[in-house]
């Protein structure tokens, strides 16, 4: 039965991470860096964020360090350069670290049982965990960044879904779009202040 619950939650963390991944797929460099939020949220900082991230968890965290130099984590660091590109970073850059960081994890992820005793230090005296809590952390840390890359993919160009051709909406063309948002609008209007 461990194995099935091993399967089932990689299975659901690597879903996870590929629809993320892919919301990067055709967009600009300049596109993909730009702030599209009041706090300066970007497609490019969701994967370099969820990139070190999960090699902390995934790495460090279970005695399996990557190796991988994060400087934005170091003391010292401007608060929040995970969520961001630095003007000397690309996102060749940041996917090339993407690619390195989930290689070292699916290491992990063959080399440990859940059972695997970790220990986050970040986490205070709630630190001494499983793998398997840091799975489905992640699925759920991941899941949450992805539907923040959802809407930033969406406002860019239009592009929805999990993957390419499964945008997870109704068929409409856009004239049904407008009037559904139209509708929207109008009851949102409707119910006052």
């Amino acid at each position: 039965m461990r194995d099935d619950e091993k399967a089932l939650l990689v299975r659901y963390l690597r879903l996870q991470r590929d629809a993320l991944r892919w919301k990067l797929e055709g967009v600009s460099e300049r596109d993909a860096r730009m702030p599209m939020t009041a706090t300066g949220t970007n497609l490019l900082g969701l994967v370099k964020h969820v990139a070190s991230v999960s090699v902390d968890y995934l790495g460090d965290c279970v005695g399996r360090p990557s190796g991988e130099v994060m400087p934005w984590s170091a003391d010292g660091a401007e608060a929040n350069a995970d969520m961001w590109a630095g003007p000397d970073e690309t996102m060749a850059g940041v996917l090339a670290l993407w690619d390195r960081a989930w290689a070292h994890i699916d290491g992990t992820l063959e080399a440990l049982p859940l059972d695997a005793p970790a220990h986050v230090p970040w986490w205070g005296e709630r630190g001494d965990v499983t793998m398997r809590l840091l799975i489905v952390h992640l699925i759920a840390e991941i899941a949450r960044h992805a539907g923040h890359a959802d809407i930033l993919r969406e406002q860019i160009d239009g592009a929805t879904g999990l993957r390419d051709g499964v945008s997870n909406l109704p068929d409409g063309d856009a004239r049904w779009w407008a009037g559904y948002v139209a509708r929207l609008r109008a009851t949102a209007e409707a119910s006052g202040a």
